[in-house]
């Protein structure tokens, strides 16, 4: 994505950055995207390397320098995990909003979590190549992780998934930014990637003001209106409160 000096804040609204998953990218924000524009809002949809934390949170540390004005981030899947490792120096940053992304706590691992139970279905028949990366088989993808979208939408996004390096899925969780500002939760109740119950776990301990939908992984997609309102209520109760971590 290419940007011509700062992206600011419109009509006195907050910038809003979204940021994508594994196994998608930028674009898989598209319908959100569109939504939060026509309502006045700056918004950013990067892409991710993907390689590991360290890289990833670099690029939406790139992206957040470019804002002018308070920002809301919104994260998807593992998404949530890139904003998470913000950890305290979150500057601007006024609020995060998870959408059936994880929430790891301090010293957490993705493959630690993922090894406590039997893999759901989408993440069931992952494969790794010889650099390390992780794919998806397309009939997970297609029936599992994007269930409950047009499977010739599903099977795109499969042909342009951007896989995930193995290594960041057992890197562990610093002081999560979550713990410092306040956060919004969309529960996906559908989903067959990230257990139900496991977001409200994450949306419990966390704090987080929580709305679920009957949506599978691909929230963003399947729910768009329901996805963009959430950011919009993040947006317009940051800006008539404090900064800081929501209480109560």
């Amino acid at each position: 994505m290419q940007f011509i000096g700062k992206g600011t804040a419109m009509n006195g609204r907050p910038n809003v950055v979204l940021v994508h998953g594994a196994w998608a990218d930028g674009s898989s924000w598209r319908d959100v995207v569109e939504r939060l524009q026509a309502d006045g809002y700056h918004v950013t949809a990067p892409q991710f390397p993907l390689t590991s934390t360290a890289d990833n949170v670099a690029r939406l540390r790139q992206v957040l320098n470019m804002q002018d004005g308070p920002t809301i981030v919104a994260g998807h899947s593992y998404g949530g995990h890139i904003m998470s490792a913000l950890g305290n120096d979150a500057p601007n940053v006024i609020g995060l909003v998870y959408v059936a992304a994880h929430a790891l706590d301090q010293g957490e691992s993705l493959d630690a979590l993922l090894s406590q139970e039997p893999p759901p279905p989408a993440l069931a028949h992952l494969y790794t190549d010889e650099q390390g990366f992780v794919w998806q088989s397309q009939d997970d993808y297609v029936h599992h992780f994007a269930a409950a979208i047009d499977s010739v939408r599903a099977k795109s996004m499969y042909a342009a998934q951007q896989p995930i390096a193995g290594a960041a899925l057992a890197e562990p969780m610093g002081v999560p930014a979550w713990r410092s500002l306040p956060s919004w939760y969309l529960i996906a109740t559908r989903d067959e990637a990230l257990p139900p119950d496991a977001q409200r776990t994450f949306a419990g301990r966390m704090g987080a003001t929580t709305t679920e939908v009957p949506a599978s992984h691909v929230a963003i997609l399947s729910h768009p209106d329901e996805v963009a309102q959430l950011i919009q209520t993040a947006a317009e109760t940051r800006t008539a409160m404090p900064a800081g971590k929501a209480t109560g």
